[in-house]
């Protein structure tokens, strides 16, 4: 049984959620759902709890995350274009290598402070493209442009966890 992951936790798809209040939803489904809770049911039961369980720990990474939700969102509105036809924007793809090529000279300077100011610019950046996105993901004739907006915060999370594990290894 699939259920769409926003009814899950009695929301309407939205891009725009409260981030607090999934987080108490998805703490008292859990708490509802935990597969401990039927250790003593029959195996059908236990399986299913454990279905239960996993679709609901699915549905709360997905809509906890900016760029995943912008994903799915775009997925329930109907089928998404190639990568090949949403990434070809010359403009971005200069700025992925200029911020890559920034975050390798961080590296090998150890320049922690550097890697915060980074980090700050990059939060910056990701909050305005989530607002752009908002403002045109379920607009029928912005379909591409939210695409376009959606792959764009999908490569700034992943520059965000290498700026992650680059601090962690700095600390070290």
């Amino acid at each position: 049984m699939s259920t769409c992951h926003f009814a899950l936790f009695d929301l309407q798809p939205a891009f725009d959620i409260d981030l607090e209040a999934l987080a108490a939803r998805y703490r008292q489904l859990a708490r509802e759902t935990h597969p401990d809770r039927f250790a003593d049911a029959p195996a059908a039961e236990q399986r299913q709890a454990l279905s239960r369980a996993a679709q609901l720990n699915d549905a709360y990474q997905t809509l906890k995350s900016p760029s995943r939700r912008a994903l799915y969102l775009l997925g329930l509105r109907g089928e998404l274009l190639p990568l090949e036809a949403t990434v070809q924007d010359p403009e971005f793809l200069m700025q992925q290598m200029m911020l890559r090529e920034e975050l390798e000279e961080l590296q090998d300077s150890a320049d922690l402070a550097g890697v915060a100011s980074f980090k700050r610019r990059l939060k910056k950046a990701q909050a305005e493209l989530e607002q752009s996105f908002s403002a045109c993901w379920d607009q029928p004739g912005q379909r591409e442009q939210a695409e376009r907006l959606m792959r764009r915060l999908q490569f700034l999370d992943k520059l965000a966890f290498e700026v992650r594990e680059l601090e962690e290894r700095l600390d070290d």
